[in-house]
C-alpha cells in the first residue's frame, strides 16, 4: 500500500506516525521543529487521512506499509517517531526489520495489549454524525458533543470531518471499528529490538504505567524513558516545546 506523506527538511530521515483517528497534521508542530535539522516524512496510516482504505488492519499490515515506503524512497536507517497507535506501529516496524531502523521514539504507548475499551463514545459519536448527514462542522460538533464531552477531543476528531461526502470522515470508521480489537492488541516482537529507543510518558496518562516496565525492557532492552509532568495522553499537544526538545535530544545522541 502506498501511503500518503508530506516531506520537508533535509538530513537524517525521521518518519513521524500519528495515532488512532489522526492524520499527518496531528504532529505538525513536531515535524516543523525537526525539519530544521532533519529530513522529516509525516505519514497518513492506512484507513486514515488521504492514505488508501483497506479491510485489513493490524500492526503487521501497518508496519509493512512503513517498510514499503522506506523501500520506495530508498531511505537509510530512518528514525521512527510515533504517538499512541503510531507508537505501536513504530515498535512493530523496528521488530520486523531491525536492520533498517535507526531508532524509535514512542510517545505514551506501551508494547502491551490493552483490555479496556477506550473509544466507545467516540465511535458512537462518529456514527451519529454520519447518520445525521451534517453539512458543516458546527452541526457535526453539536451531534458529536452528545457523545464526546471533551472539546479538545471533538476538535481533534473534526479535523477529519468531510461535509457532504459519502463517508463523512476521512478515516475509515467501519474498518477501525471492525479491527478495534487488533488496534488495542499487541502481538509482541519475535526478537527484542536492540536499537536505541525512547519512551515519553504523559505523567497523568495510564497508557504507560510501571506494571508494563518488564515488557518494555524485554522487548526493547536499550530503552530509556522520560516523563512530561502535567500532561496526559496528548502530551505532544499539551507541552509541545518540551516534547519536541526531548525528541531532538534523543536524535542528537550518537546511535
Amino acid at each position: 500500500m502506498q501511503l500518503n506523506f508530506r516531506r520537508q527538511g533535509q538530513g537524517q530521515t525521521v518518519i513521524v506516525i500519528h495515532g488512532l483517528f489522526g492524520s499527518l497534521d496531528n504532529l505538525n508542530g513536531l515535524s516543523k521543529a525537526l525539519a530544521e535539522h532533519y529530513d522529516v516524512i509525516a505519514i497518513d496510516l492506512r484507513n486514515h487521512g488521504l492514505s488508501p482504505h483497506s479491510e485489513q488492519m493490524n500492526y503487521q499490515n501497518m508496519a509493512e506499509d512503513i517498510l514499503a515506503l522506506i523501500a520506495q524512497l530508498e531511505l537509510e536507517n530512518p528514525i521512527l517517531v510515533g504517538h499512541s497507535m503510531g507508537g505501536k506501529v513504530a515498535m512493530m516496524t523496528a521488530g520486523l526489520a531491525p536492520h533498517l531502523i535507526g531508532g524509535i521514539v514512542v510517545a505514551d504507548m506501551a508494547p502491551v495489549a490493552y483490555t479496556k475499551a477506550r473509544h466507545n463514545e467516540v465511535f458512537a459519536g462518529l456514527k451519529a454524525v454520519a447518520e445525521a448527514g451534517c453539512d458543516d462542522r458546527k452541526a457535526a460538533d453539536a451531534v458529536l458533543s452528545q457523545h464526546v464531552q471533551i472539546m479538545g477531543v471533538r476538535q481533534f476528531l473534526l479535523k477529519s470531518f468531510v461535509p457532504n461526502s459519502p463517508t463523512t470522515w476521512r478515516f475509515n470508521v467501519t474498518a477501525l471499528l471492525e479491527h478495534y480489537s487488533d488496534i488495542m492488541n499487541w502481538p509482541g516482537l519475535k526478537e527484542p529490538y536492540m536499537g536505541p529507543v525512547l519512551f515519553i510518558k504523559g505523567a497523568e496518562s495510564d497508557y504507560l504505567i510501571p506494571e508494563y516496565q518488564a515488557e518494555v525492557v524485554r522487548q526493547f532492552p536499550n530503552a530509556k524513558a522520560k516523563v512530561i509532568p502535567g500532561t496526559g495522553h496528548w502530551l505532544h499537544a499539551e507541552k509541545p516545546q518540551l516534547f519536541n526538545r526531548l525528541v531532538l535530544d534523543f536524535l542528537a545522541q550518537p546511535s
